[in-house]
């Protein structure tokens, strides 16, 4: 374990009137106090990839995404923990002259070599092209969000730190690339059932990536899940006026941040799918914090 992190991370349970009446209980899997720089998610998707890096001898890290991107700032903390370089393909050639926000700032800061392309050319090396090259050859190149087979293994080891699961529990998780969904569903007990809550456009194309995913990492097919495709806020990063209203209620009742482009978007779909009926009385969910608000990971940055 090339970055050490405190585990298990805490189950929070949730008492609200709304998911009471529908006989859903609630409980936080805190992966957001995970690591201080490489919180939820991205340390269990990393981690595993890591190992595999420090193994082979590579000497840096490659890997893609957007201009906000936590992977890309993830990436960036842990290979500069490991003595590893870094570098960041960055969607968009028109943010390289633009002012630095904080994610990239701190990415840079870490070391990372940031490079901005348009957006037909981050489709074609994010896709592989760039790896297919030879372009980088002494480099481990991890795919946008981090999802690959390794990945998979990572995220596959949380359901065991979940107590006892059965027929009556769901662990729900925001899904962007699908890495963290195909391995909560890989580890899932017999009985359990997985939901994903799809934080942009991708119907059919989510499904699709999940199940590649599993048959990468274990050459099979898994059942007992499914993605919802109903609280996409419009698209990714997209954070609706209903969606910011029903994050600030909630850290208010419950003294709890919440990340708004993915953690929001999975919490505010339990809310609305017990008050439908739509989740079976008695239900125990459990929903993955999978990363931290901005402002938490400014500060945590500005710390470090």
């Amino acid at each position: 374990m090339p970055l050490p992190a405190d585990l298990p991370t805490p189950l929070t349970a949730v008492a609200d009137p709304v998911l009471a009446r529908a006989g859903v209980e609630l409980r936080l899997k805190r992966d957001d106090l995970l690591h201080p720089t490489v919180p939820g998610n991205k340390w269990r998707k990393l981690t595993p990839n890591l190992d595999r890096a420090l193994a082979e001898g590579r000497t840096r890290l490659v890997t893609f995404g957007g201009a906000y991107s936590t992977h890309l700032r993830a990436t960036a903390a842990a290979a500069r923990a490991l003595g590893l370089a870094s570098v960041g393909v960055v969607r968009g050639e028109e943010l390289a002259a633009a002012p630095r926000n904080w994610s990239l700032a701190a990415a840079e800061a870490d070391g990372m070599e940031l490079e901005f392309v348009s957006r037909a050319a981050y489709r074609a090396l994010a896709t592989g092209g760039g790896a297919a090259s030879g372009r980088w050859a002494d480099a481990l190149v991890l795919p946008e969000g981090g999802s690959n087979a390794l990945a998979v293994h990572g995220t596959a080891a949380l359901p065991a730190e979940l107590g006892d699961l059965g027929p009556r529990d769901l662990v729900c998780c925001p899904v962007g690339t699908g890495g963290t969904l195909a391995g909560i569903a890989a580890g899932l007990p017999s009985g359990a059932r997985a939901l994903g809550v799809a934080v942009l456009r991708g119907e059919g194309y989510l499904e699709a990536a999940v199940e590649e995913l599993h048959r990468a990492a274990h050459g099979r097919a898994f059942d007992g899940w499914r993605i919802h495709h109903g609280h996409h806020g419009g698209g990714y990063g997209r954070v609706p006026a209903a969606l910011e209203a029903f994050a600030a209620d909630f850290e208010q009742r419950h003294g709890i941040g919440v990340e708004r482009r993915y953690v929001a978007k999975a919490l505010q779909a339990v809310y609305d799918l017990a008050a439908a009926g739509a989740l079976v009385s008695g239900t125990r969910v459990t929903l993955v914090v999978t990363g931290v608000p901005d402002e938490a990971a400014a500060a945590a940055v500005s710390r470090s």
